[in-house]
């Protein structure tokens, strides 16, 4: 495996973790912790651009 295929499995399994933490915060919490679940998953598709970004850079 490559640079560029472990950026691209990364950035695949971070989608795939900020969904979950998104659908936590939407479907199983109902008070302010869901906000934060729904913020964090927000934040691992931030990272999840930056590092799809970087595929052909690094």
């Amino acid at each position: 495996m490559n640079k560029n295929t472990v950026l691209g499995w990364a950035t695949f399994i971070m989608i795939i973790v900020g969904l979950s933490l998104i659908a936590l915060g939407a479907f199983r919490y109902d008070d302010v912790a869901g906000w934060g679940f729904a913020a964090v998953g927000i934040g691992f598709f931030a990272i999840a651009w930056v590092f799809n970004a970087l595929k052909g850079r690094v």
